[in-house]
């Protein structure tokens, strides 16, 4: 059987148990440690699993045709991606990972239209979902955690420090444009602590109703705005540009649009920072599993991928950041906040649905973890001498800006008698489910 040989071929270390749906058993691997464990429940599942598991596994996931060891998505998923990165292959794999590389171009051929589809797909979900699994200001990126023991609200706060240090957001009254800004949380930031006047573009029409009453409620409309249009519709010339999550939605194809498009709209002396999720083993192609239930579309680049058209377009690259394993803990504190409340999301969508999610939170968090996806962080220029020479302007604007924020934090908690905390917005399961 074609699905046997591939898993004879896969598990190189440790020892992989598989019930077929005939009920046989099989295992496969060492015949040591470290043990996992699956139950394929269907002959469907197990015909696919032979032709294409990386769509195929989690499909029959999501479908309840394959169930793992002791329920254990987690250690069964690691367990394969820990042997795949020993060189464990599927007979198809090289087969299937060149027609994915030769379909590259389609899958992100990203026109306006399809872009604003692709986005609707992912961040045009039920609002409950992302209150109960994000921190309060709803940042669906990659958080920072120097420390390593951060919570998740003080990695988002960290984070979006860490990129506005990079900024040099020296004086107030900088305008700003915030690419693919989300429920708003960076721009109403940058507004907030820097005195900026940010302006956020989005395609999500979800995203753009939070973010403009988030705006509101705060009181900074009059220095933040909010639109629903493209980026490569908008001509305002600015001093800062900022993008965060955003640039995995792009397109190959549209890489040189893009940098192009950053260098046309950056005064003279302006700063731009673009922040994404990246891969450490060159380029590649998107999980297909992914592209089809997660982020159509969408695609991580390796760094050179991006250098090169950087390189192309006249800008200077006068910092570039590597993050490894920040998004891992991201997502694992994402999958933590998911799984508290996984009762009620199920009856606000289906099981179906609760697993699909649970899948790419757990798929995700392991390609950080094991399988060479990072994050990295370009900071960009159109003058050789706009930043000073040294990095350590960030350092000291990073410390600075933490200091005042905790002083304020402190200060806040002292009126109102030790009783303030850092606000959650973790809703109630009853809430969730309304």
């Amino acid at each position: 059987m074609i699905l046997e040989a591939a898993l004879e071929r896969l598990v190189k270390i440790g020892t992989l148990t598989v019930t077929f749906p005939n009920g046989s058993v099989r295992s496969f691997g060492t015949g040591r440690e470290p043990h996992a464990s699956l139950a394929i429940l269907s002959t469907r599942a197990q015909r696919r699993l032979a032709r294409n598991p990386a769509l195929a596994l989690g499909e029959a996931y999501m479908d309840g045709d394959v169930e793992f060891g002791d329920g254990d998505l987690f250690g069964t998923l690691d367990f394969l991606a820990m042997n795949s990165m020993e060189g464990g292959t599927h007979p198809f794999d090289k087969l299937m990972e060149k027609v994915r590389w030769l379909r590259r171009g389609l899958d992100q051929f990203n026109t306006m239209g399809r872009s604003r589809r692709n986005v609707a797909h992912h961040y045009d979900l039920d609002d409950r979902l992302y209150s109960v699994m994000l921190d309060h200001d709803r940042q669906y990126s990659c958080a920072y955690f120097p420390d390593g023991d951060e919570t998740l609200e003080d990695a988002q706060l960290k984070k979006k420090i860490h990129i506005a240090s990079k900024l040099m957001l020296d004086r107030p009254g900088l305008e700003v444009v915030d690419i693919g800004c989300g429920w708003g949380g960076m721009a109403l930031f940058l507004a907030r602590e820097y005195g900026a006047r940010v302006t956020g573009l989005t395609l999500s029409q979800e995203q753009l109703a939070v973010a403009r009453r988030r705006a509101f409620e705060e009181g900074l409309s009059d220095l933040v705005s909010f639109e629903l249009i493209d980026y490569r519709n908008w001509d305002h010339k600015v001093d800062r540009i900022v993008s965060v999550g955003m640039f995995e939605h792009v397109g190959i194809n549209h890489y040189k649009t893009f940098f192009d498009k950053v260098k046309s709209l950056l005064r003279d002396g302006g700063v731009a920072v673009i922040h994404a999720i990246g891969r450490a083993d060159g380029p590649g192609s998107t999980n297909p599993w992914i592209a089809k239930y997660i982020f159509p579309g969408g695609y991580s680049p390796a760094v050179s991928e991006v250098m090169s058209v950087v390189e192309k377009s006249g800008l200077w690259a006068t910092d570039i950041e590597i993050l490894r394993l920040h998004y891992a803990r991201t997502l694992e504190l994402w999958r933590e906040r998911f799984d508290r409340h996984r009762a009620a999301l199920t009856a606000l969508y289906d099981e179906r649905f609760c697993r699909m999610f649970e899948f790419y939170l757990v798929g995700s968090e392991l390609a950080f973890r094991r399988l060479g996806h990072m994050n990295w962080q370009i900071q960009l220029t159109k003058e050789i001498a706009t930043l000073p020479l040294a990095r350590d302007y960030m350092v000291d604007a990073e410390r600075g800006a933490l200091a005042k924020i905790r002083a304020i934090e402190a200060k806040a908690l002292r009126n109102a008698g030790g009783k303030l905390g850092l606000r959650s917005n973790m809703v109630a399961i009853d809430d969730i489910s309304r």
